[in-house]
Formats: C-alpha cells, structure tokens, sequence
C-alpha cells in the first residue's frame, strides 16, 4: 500500500488495569489515511517543521496537517487541508468528516466527538502539473 507508514507498537500501552491507551500519533495517522483517500485532495497542509522533515527524510509524513486529542474513549481532530481547484469544498468536508470517522471508529474504538475540516489553499491544474514535472 502506498500510503503506509509504520506504527510503532509502544505506542499502544496497555495499563496495569487492562485498559488501552492509544496514541495522538496513531489516531492521527490513521486520520491522514483517510483524507489521502477522499477525491478532491491534494494534499494536508502541514506547518513549517513538517515540510522540512518530509524534504530530508524523503516520506510522506502521514499525519502532517492533522491535530488530535485523545481522550480515555474519545477524540476530536482538526484537518488542514489543499483541495484542487473545481472541487466542492462543501462535498469533500462532508467526505472527510465520514470516512475519518469510520476509520477512527473502526481501528481504535474511540467515539469521535468532532472532525473539523480547514481549507488552507487551493490548488489549479497547473500548479500540479508543476509539481509533478520537478
């Protein structure tokens, strides 16, 4: 799978009173995978760090633009998004917000309280092609 990224298995703690206490990271990274998927996406917006770590490191960083909190059985995540030109923003929010619930809800059994999408640019036909080309 193209999109895959290793999780690293301590992040899953289990406690001494048998609960399970899961990750920003992992919820984030299983969140990032949903929004790669929904059509009308470009990218996630990430801050300044997160743009120089991927040129170094040569990866997507999966859970670049995606903020979380976790809670003992909930959690609320914010997307940052770039969406191409011509798309219905409204439609692919609504996208968004389903599949990274279900997603979200699925893997790690936490209930999603919130999923707030934020559109940070947008990008024209041309700007990809550029982007491919170099």
């Amino acid at each position: 799978m193209e999109n895959e990224e290793n999780v690293n298995l301590e992040e899953i703690n289990v406690t001494s009173d048998s609960s399970v206490v899961i990750s920003e990271e992992v919820v984030s990274v299983i969140a990032g995978i949903a929004v790669s998927e929904v059509p009308g996406v470009v990218d996630t917006a990430g801050g300044f760090a997160g743009g120089i770590s991927e040129v170094l490191s040569g990866k997507k960083k999966l859970s670049k633009g995606i903020k979380v909190e976790v809670g003992e059985k909930e959690t609320k995540i914010d997307v940052n998004i770039i969406v191409e030109y011509g798309t219905r923003i409204p439609d692919i929010a609504f996208e968004i917000q389903n599949r990274v619930k279900k997603s979200v809800k699925e893997m790690t059994g936490l209930d999603v309280l919130e999923v707030n999408v934020h559109v940070q640019g947008v990008k024209t036909p041309a700007e990809m092609e550029m982007k491919e080309e170099n």
